[in-house]
């Protein structure tokens, strides 16, 4: 015990020199979780809380028309804005100023209405419920069509959730049309109610709750594990690089002259260096529930579940050292250290779902972030910030990052055991 904690004091002193270094681990990755947080904050909100600027050419100015404007309104998605012209709507949408316009046609509500009554007429008149009278060849009605207009920028994803959106309204207007329609040629009470257009089937979404407050997910407690995570491996970086400087500077080749092992002082760099992750984590910490509030941010809750995200931090942490080690046992440079473990941090946060989900990837991808140890600590994470999990729950995740760690650790051991015998 003595022999750790002297190696643990060594490397203490050898971190602490470095004030620039230290600087960078601690207060980098938080202007990165600030930075990255309030940027994605606005995909997290309800839409009433950003409403996205449109324009809508009205060249039809009857009840179809009226009936699609109050749904844009009603959706709380779109701010309105009416243009007089196409060709005003389209310039300002292909310049980038808007991200969608919409063009109603002329005689929209009235084509509609003949349509349906043409429709109307000739089912009635087959079922013999009128009189047929002289056949007349009957005008063929041209379609109409609701044009959109989109930014040259905008996600396919929006591009397909408007579509689908103002397809579902306007299906919706054909069907109350054609049950006015039926309603007026079978009954001549028009107060009398024959057929309900209220939809039949419904959906609702069912949302955890917690004393009967529904738990909704915000970009704070997606943002907060995802970026600690991204802090708590980089530190591979300063640990390996350190490691090298050691055998460069000589003060590995003393250490070895010392009747001490070298999984002593990987013990003794593993004590430090978990301190460092646990600082980081608990600045991660403190920036969701006090700064974030204070800049317009949802505050980040944690009330009942310190105790298990202390756990799994310390087991993410024990992963990243772990790899942070092997890396510093097999590098011979910092040139090769350096770029390597940046680059490495980067994509196993890519393969982890730090920067985009894990569902959206291709299959082959998804079957890979599962190796990820970021992706182990991210569900575990996720486990007790959004899901409310217990130990159990997490077990499988930070068992896989227990034996991560030894596994690095091992591999080190023995690849220095081998190296300094031959």
């Amino acid at each position: 015990m003595h022999k750790l904690m002297a190696s643990a004091r060594k490397e203490f002193l050898l971190l602490i020199r470095d004030i620039g270094g230290i600087a960078i681990l601690f207060i980098m990755p938080l202007v990165l979780i600030v930075t990255i947080t309030l940027i994605q904050d606005s995909t997290f909100k309800t839409v009433s809380d950003a409403k996205i600027p449109i324009l809508v050419v009205n060249n039809d100015h009857g009840n179809v028309s009226e009936t699609i404007l109050q749904g844009l309104e009603d959706s709380n998605a779109f701010e309105v804005n009416i243009k007089d012209t196409e060709e005003q709507a389209k310039d300002l949408v292909f310049k980038g100023k808007f991200q969608l316009a919409i063009i109603i046609p002329e005689d929209l509500s009235s084509g509609l209405a003949q349509k349906v009554a043409q429709n109307v007429d000739g089912i009635i008149a087959k079922f013999g419920i009128e009189d047929e009278t002289e056949s007349v060849t009957k005008p063929k009605i041209e379609s109409k069509e609701v044009k959109l207009y989109f930014d040259p920028a905008t996600q396919i994803s929006f591009k397909n959730s408007v579509k689908n959106g103002i397809d579902k309204m306007v299906s919706k207007i054909e069907t109350q049309s054609i049950y006015k329609a039926f309603q007026e040629q079978i009954s001549d009470d028009a107060s009398e109610v024959i057929f309900e257009t209220e939809n039949f089937i419904t959906f609702t979404e069912i949302l955890p709750k917690n004393n009967n407050k529904e738990l909704i997910p915000n970009s704070v407690q997606h943002n907060v594990p995802a970026w600690t995570l991204f802090a708590i491996f980089f530190i591979i970086v300063p640990l390996s690089i350190n490691m090298v400087k050691e055998k460069s500077q000589g003060t590995f080749v003393r250490l070895r002259t010392n009747p001490i092992s070298y999984a002593t002082v990987l013990g003794g760099k593993t004590l430090v260096y978990l301190v460092v992750c646990l600082i980081q984590f608990v600045l991660m910490l403190m920036v969701g529930v006090f700064l974030f509030p204070a800049i317009g941010l949802p505050t980040l809750d944690i009330s009942g579940r310190l105790p298990l995200l202390f756990v799994v931090a310390i087991f993410a942490g024990l992963a990243a050292i772990g790899l942070g080690l092997l890396l510093g046992t097999v590098a011979k440079t910092q040139e090769q250290s350096a770029p390597f473990g940046a680059t490495f941090v980067v994509i196993l946060a890519a393969l982890g779902g730090v920067w985009v989900p894990v569902f959206i990837m291709p299959k082959f991808m998804q079957t890979l972030s599962n190796i990820s140890p970021m992706n182990w600590g991210l569900n575990a994470f996720y486990d007790v910030f959004l899901r409310h999990g217990s130990l159990l729950d997490i077990l499988p995740e930070i068992s896989l990052l227990f034996l991560f760690f030894l596994a690095t650790t091992l591999i080190a051991i023995v690849y220095n055991e081998k190296k300094n015998t031959v």
